[in-house]
């Protein structure tokens, strides 16, 4: 029986997202970006499951097989739908990194600030392709380090064993129906709303192990 890929509830509710993310995106964007992009995703993800349950492996190849293409497609939707699930849950708060006591000191330690690390993630968002990322990650598997890494399209320069814990969505679709070309103040406007709170409790999950 093929795996089933959920589809996460962000931590507020639709209405709650239109008028407490505005001043990141439009509220269109905030429905059209989860319900229909993250959530495509998602049904991607079990369209591959039921494809990879019943392909014949016997025919991989390095130039094409319907199973590598299968494979590939996977870890493209996976990526997607983890990255958003940190997207929409580290959104909708003030933006005051005091509400999250040990990742800030963490950030502090390794960038000597929080404008420093602003600055440092700014530059690391607007330097992605057009469809990519920018993400705060702990560097589980090799420096345990706090970084940040640049990501085109979805995976494309994301690191083994770095654990997102802050996402930011800088695709054309996230910002364009409020900004237009504006990335930088979609950034901007991106880090004025972080929830700190969530954004400490994936530190302490992920990295202390509380």
């Amino acid at each position: 029986m093929a795996y089933e890929w959920k589809f996460n509830p962000r931590p507020y509710s639709d209405d709650d997202a239109k008028k407490n993310l505005s001043g990141v995106m439009s509220p269109e964007t905030s429905d059209w970006h989860y319900n229909k992009h993250h959530k495509g995703y998602v049904t991607a993800l079990n369209t591959i499951e039921k494809g990879l349950e019943k392909e014949d492996r016997s025919t991989a190849n390095g130039n094409f097989s319907v199973i590598g293409e299968l494979k590939r497609r996977l870890t493209w939707n996976h990526s997607g739908a983890l990255l958003h699930d940190v997207y929409w849950e580290v959104l909708g708060g003030n933006g005051d990194p005091s509400k999250g006591t040990e990742v800030k000191a963490a950030l502090e330690k390794e960038f000597g600030s929080i404008d420093a690390w602003k600055a440092d993630f700014k530059a690391t968002a607007l330097s992605a392709k057009l469809s990519g990322w920018g993400l705060l990650v702990f560097d589980r598997l090799y420096s345990g380090r706090l970084l940040n890494v640049l990501v085109d399209e979805h995976q494309y320069g994301a690191i083994w064993g770095g654990v997102p814990l802050i996402s930011c969505d800088v695709f054309e679709h996230a910002y364009y129906h409020k900004d237009g070309p504006e990335r930088g103040k979609y950034i901007d406007n991106f880090l004025a709303n972080l929830h700190w709170g969530r954004i400490n409790d994936r530190y302490k999950k992920y990295v202390l192990n509380k």
